[in-house]
């Protein structure tokens, strides 16, 4: 595996190269939902690149940028298992050098869910990833389930902008009792690591009930609201949306149910798509 550090070594590394390029662009801390997204990757082109790169502009004000979890040299171990072909290793000052000041951002979609408790986020989201698909020019973008929004963000400026790049969504990875994988599982305390459970468990709820034949979203926004307040959780949010994330009343197939919830302080999200 390949380590760059400089945007100019990635950008010559392109220019030598004309078959395809799978890319997974993390804040690293990595687990097996990063790594089933490089397999994916692996699977449909020549060569497939890994950046790691906690992006300070996606962090509010209330965020501790600090206290992300970070160990780089295990995650450099885990992508030469899974053998990456280049990992991009850049520094803040590399991606944004004194004199920086632009950014790129979207209207709508960022104004509910996630970006209604963390402002600014997906406007870093969105800078970061600009910068990173000119830099590395990829065939294609994978990115996981877990984090809808964050997807429904990304194809929404990739099609508005024009970029030609597919953007592939990978199946969340969960732990045996469904917890979502996520690199801030650290933070919880063993005990609220059991209790966390409880959110795909909700989840699972919901889709019984649709699949029962209860379509009221109110009614089972009730009953997930009632297991996990059984439970330690302090719920952010639950949310039954389109694929536009507008809410609906009504649920039905393709409806996405996302939620936010907190153990101590920890903020976990997730979220399935009914079927």
């Amino acid at each position: 595996m390949k380590i760059v550090k400089i945007i100019s070594e990635i950008e010559n590394l392109r220019k030598s190269f004309a078959g395809t390029i799978g890319f997974i662009p993390t804040m690293g801390y990595l687990h097996e939902g990063h790594l089933s997204l490089v397999k994916l990757a692996q699977k449909e082109n020549a060569l497939v690149f890994v950046s790691i790169f906690v992006n300070p502009k996606q962090f509010s004000p209330n965020e501790d940028l600090q206290s992300y979890p970070r160990d780089t040299d295990r995650d450099i171990a885990l992508l030469e298992q899974v053998n990456v072909d280049v990992l991009f290793l850049p520094t803040p000052t590399e991606m944004y050098p004194e004199g920086f000041e632009t950014e790129v951002s979207l209207s709508n979609l960022p104004q509910r869910l996630e970006g209604a408790v963390r402002p600014g986020h997906f406007t870093g989201v969105a800078t970061v990833l600009t910068k990173l698909f000119h830099i590395v020019q990829p065939t294609a973008a994978y990115f996981g389930q877990k984090d809808a929004q964050q997807v429904a963000v990304v194809k929404k400026m990739v099609k508005d902008l024009n970029f030609p790049i597919k953007i592939i969504v990978g199946e969340t990875i969960r732990e045996a009792d469904g917890l979502a994988m996520s690199s801030i599982n650290v933070f919880l305390s063993p005990a609220e690591r059991k209790e966390a459970s409880v959110l795909y468990q909700s989840l699972s709820l919901a889709e019984k009930m649709f699949k029962d034949g209860e379509t009221d979203t109110e009614k089972i926004k009730t009953e997930m609201t009632k297991l996990i307040e059984a439970k330690s959780g302090m719920i952010d949010y639950i949310s039954f949306a389109n694929e536009q994330l507008d809410e609906v009343a009504e649920v039905k197939n393709g409806t996405l149910v996302s939620l936010a919830v907190r153990f101590g302080k920890t903020r976990l999200i997730d979220n399935i798509v009914i079927k």
